[in-house]
């Protein structure tokens, strides 16, 4: 079912059959859940045509809407980009399932015995931008996981993930899993009425701003996994080897500026920075890249470079998701870490340095989900990562934080198992004592 324009009763009915689908879900074998993700691959490319068209649709409205260029970045799904999303639903399939593990096998006395093992959360609540190709990524991993999901898709992207869904459906109604287990919303007064479903929903996944994941934290009462902005960092140290800084700054910076793992500020050394400066600033100029310098900087680079505007408080706190990059001057490591910790995001943040200890103490103080030495902050991706795909990016300082792939969709439960054991037994004068003794995992 697409649900459109559907009253609370309507939309708690679509919840329940998500959760009934679920359970039945849970319980099903890896072959079965490999066999509908491949069964979901199948049909996105049997339905490439009507999605690439939908998108096309979405893109032409969009235009004539005016939306902002890094919206429309996200918006855009090509062929080559459906083509890779698509690569990633079949390397979910071939990920080990993280369901059924065992992770503590204790006996706790003679015949009694208990097993910690890894489950689905349930049903997912995912509020995404306008990028659809997250909907393939968010229900692939939702099988995987034995999850039954909800989507919610920006209003911009609403033709492209109805094809999507649609596909989806398709392919999971030729397998064991019901295809109630996957549903779209798409309508914003369904996305109210979501986040009251507490009886229903176990995750509340939003992808957007920072204003945008604080109003779903303050409306309801289901847990959130946030992922909001991505204000991330490059620091140049004083003994970075430039041509490398200068590398991993462009493609930091330009390889993708509409994504979250994009680099807005460019931190550098002092006393590196006359000679670092004027080679990445002549390079991001070419890639239309519009630089905002504090005084140190715009002092270096006025010589050679007359339109770099002034940086101020506002630009340190700012996501721009385009090509523009503001850039201080600090005078030591410490002045840097402290300023990402101030105005970071908890993203992803990196080093370019050649000395061990500057780079070790930057992995360890600097408070992000994603912390890197020598290479492009645009590596914190879960499809990079190996995860197959990510329902999004946590910044929250509890786990799952980054990427998070299948991992961050399961609990777990203790199973306890026994021969009429009561605890009246291990209390009072004669209490028996416990043997807490580990048995073998695979036991």
């Amino acid at each position: 079912m697409i649900v459109s324009h559907q009253n609370s009763i309507d939309l708690i009915n679509v919840a329940k059959q998500t959760r009934l689908a679920a359970m039945k879900l849970a319980v099903l074998s890896t072959e079965q859940k490999n066999q509908a993700i491949e069964a979901i691959a199948s049909a996105l490319e049997s339905a490439k045509d009507e999605i690439l068209s939908a998108n096309i649709a979405d893109c032409e409205a969009a235009t004539k809407a005016g939306i902002a260029k890094p919206l429309y970045k996200r918006l855009q799904l090509d062929e080559h980009k459906l083509r890779d999303t698509i690569t990633g639903v079949r390397n979910v399939g071939k990920l080990a399932d993280p369901v059924g593990a065992v992770q503590i096998h204790r006996e706790i006395d003679t015949g009694l015995v208990f097993k910690r093992v890894t489950c689905p959360l349930g049903v997912l609540g995912v509020i995404f931008e306008a990028r659809p190709e997250a909907a393939i990524q968010i229900a692939s991993l939702a099988i995987k996981s034995g999850n039954g999901v909800i989507l919610k898709g920006g209003k911009e992207a609403i033709n492209s993930c109805e094809a999507i869904v649609k596909a989806v459906k398709k392919g999971l109604s030729q397998t064991a899993v019901n295809p109630d287990a996957v549903q779209l919303l798409t309508t914003r007064e369904e996305t109210l009425e979501l986040l009251k479903l507490d009886r229903y929903v176990d995750l509340i996944i939003p992808r957007g701003s920072n204003s945008f994941v604080r109003f779903v934290q303050e409306n309801t009462r289901i847990p959130v996994l946030g992922h909001a902005d991505g204000i991330c960092h490059l620091y140049v140290d004083a003994t970075a080897d430039i041509d490398k800084a200068v590398t991993i700054t462009v493609d930091s910076k330009t390889h993708y500026p509409a994504a979250c793992n994009a680099i807005e500020t460019l931190l550098v050394h002092r006393s590196i920075a006359p000679q670092f400066l004027p080679k990445v600033a002549t390079i991001l100029q070419e890639l239309n890249v519009e630089l905002r310098g504090d005084k140190l900087t715009r002092d270096i680079l006025s010589s050679s470079f007359s339109n770099i505007e002034t940086a101020t408080e506002e630009d340190w706190e700012t996501e721009y998701s385009d090509l523009i990059l503001s850039i201080r001057i600090v005078d030591t490591l410490e002045d840097a870490i402290a300023h990402i910790n101030d105005y970071g995001s908890k993203h992803t943040d990196a080093v370019v340095t050649e000395n061990k200890e500057v780079a070790d103490t930057f992995l360890a103080l600097v408070n992000a989900a994603g912390v890197y030495h020598n290479c492009s902050t645009r590596f914190a991706d879960g499809f990079r990562y190996g995860f197959g795909a990510e329902v999004g990016i946590s910044t929250q300082q509890m786990p799952p934080r980054g990427p998070v792939g299948l991992e961050g969709l399961i609990t777990y439960k203790y199973q306890m198992r026994g021969d009429s054991h009561i605890c009246a037994t291990y209390t009072g004068a004669n209490a028996k004592k416990f043997t807490h003794q580990d048995l073998p995992i695979d036991g």
